[in-house]
């Protein structure tokens, strides 16, 4: 898992059957000090997440496709949680 900031979303009039009602999100990895890392990637959301929040990220196909309820979906990742704030002791 890893954490993300939902940046924008993406917009496709035709999908894959098993994604038809899903949302994609354009997600940019953080580190712990909520710095970027590394290039952006399209999530499916899985819990209406929306540009600017901070997200909980999967990127393993089976978990992404459980995670939005649709098995053998075609998709590499997940938003499965949104953070409300990071506690580091």
């Amino acid at each position: 898992m890893i954490i993300g900031r939902v940046v924008g979303n993406v917009v496709s009039t035709v999908k894959h059957t098993k994604l038809e009602a899903a949302k994609l999100l354009i997600v940019q990895p953080l580190d712990l000090d909520g710095r970027e890392k590394g290039e952006a990637l399209i999530a499916v959301d899985s819990v209406d997440a929306g540009v600017g929040d901070t997200v909980l990220l999967v990127l393993e196909g089976r978990a992404a496709s459980k995670a939005i309820e649709k098995e053998l979906a075609p998709v590499e990742s997940a938003c499965v949680g949104v953070i409300d704030y990071i506690d580091l002791y």
